[in-house]
């Protein structure tokens, strides 16, 4: 059965302005000044960690840190701070299409080069690697749905009840067994590796800290709802073809039954999703608020654009040979000969 623990321990410092947050968390220290978090690389270990631990608090927290912590002024101050720097350089990095029609229309096509991760993966990735990715990928899948919930409120009439109807999906429709973070659970037990929620976060590379960052920063603000959207849109519309990949990644290397599951579960699913999000979600949004749609053509490019850095990061490691994660020494991973 998976095992799942609702407060992950906090995990050891990439630099000085998460170990400040980290300390302050404990209760031990000061908060990280302007200047530390200024000097901090965008999309470095160190801020997109710290930013990370400021999120998590949202979630499940973290194990002997207070819940109250959540809405503590000087903390949301510092979080602020760090999601200035963090947003200013997804505005100034991410090339953004004219119109939403033209950003769906590109995440419709697929690469002609085959040269993504689920492409590698499906042709020859190995079961080590594979193990590594569903390692990585757990951050996300195992809150999988959350980040978008919050965008509920913030919705009405046709795209609050298109929004709606997909999150029931991931929540299983009412079934706890179908839960979508439970199945991936499911598979993370047929590759051998820990299902408690955050146990490889330590492990986790800055790239993969910032594409789950990205949904807590258009989750957490109101006012990047249309974002949140798009973010919603990319992940559902790319899923499909993706998933049908990794599904057959994991009958080629035998991962197991409930390995195959998880993604032959989303190439039906996500498909369906598509038309809801495209039609629903997104028309019944903009209907509404025909303004938000430079916000829901951003956010579907920042995705891209955090998910091909991770690609990158990925591609450029397993090619090499070498462990993609922080902690490559840690034995239940890397089966690297």
């Amino acid at each position: 059965m998976p095992h799942e623990s609702h407060e992950p321990r906090l995990p050891l410092a990439r630099g000085p302005v998460s170990a400040a947050v980290a300390e302050y968390l404990r209760g031990a220290g000061p908060l990280p000044d302007h200047e530390e978090v200024a000097g901090a690389a965008v999309y470095g270990d160190d801020l997109q960690l710290a930013l990370y631990l400021c999120y998590e608090l949202h979630y499940r927290g973290f194990e002997g840190v207070a819940p109250d912590r959540e809405w503590d002024p000087d903390l949301l101050r510092t979080r602020a701070a760090l999601e200035h720097r963090f947003l200013a350089a997804l505005r100034a990095d991410t090339a953004v299409h004219d119109s939403v029609d033209d950003a769906l229309a590109d995440l419709l096509v697929e690469p002609l080069d085959g040269t993504g991760v689920s492409h590698y993966l499906q042709k020859e990735g190995e079961l080590w690697q594979l193990r590594e990715y569903a390692a990585q990928r757990s951050l996300y899948h195992l809150k999988e749905a959350d980040p978008h919930a919050w965008v509920l409120p913030r919705l009405w009439g046709r795209a609050k009840a298109g929004m709606a109807a997909v999150e029931f999906d991931e929540y299983g429709g009412g079934r706890p067994d179908r839960v979508h973070a439970r199945l991936f659970a499911d598979l993370m037990c047929d590759l051998d590796l820990d299902t408690a929620y955050g146990h490889y976060l330590d492990a986790a590379c800055a790239e993969m800290l910032a594409t789950v960052n990205l949904m807590s920063l258009f989750g957490l603000h109101r006012s990047l709802r249309g974002a949140l959207v798009g973010h919603f849109a990319s992940v559902e519309i790319t899923s499909s073809p993706g998933s049908r990949r990794l599904a057959e990644a994991m009958r080629r290397t035998d991962a197991g039954p409930a390995a195959e599951f998880f993604y032959d579960e989303h190439v039906e699913a996500d498909a369906v999703h598509e038309q809801v999000v495209r039609h629903e979600v997104i028309g019944g949004l903009l209907a509404e608020e025909p303004h938000l749609a430079a916000d829901v053509a951003f956010g579907i490019d920042a995705t891209e654009h955090v998910e091909g850095h991770l690609a990158a990061r990925l591609l450029t490691d397993w090619r090499a040979g070498r462990s993609s994660l922080r902690t490559p020494t840690v034995s239940e991973i890397s089966h690297i000969s």
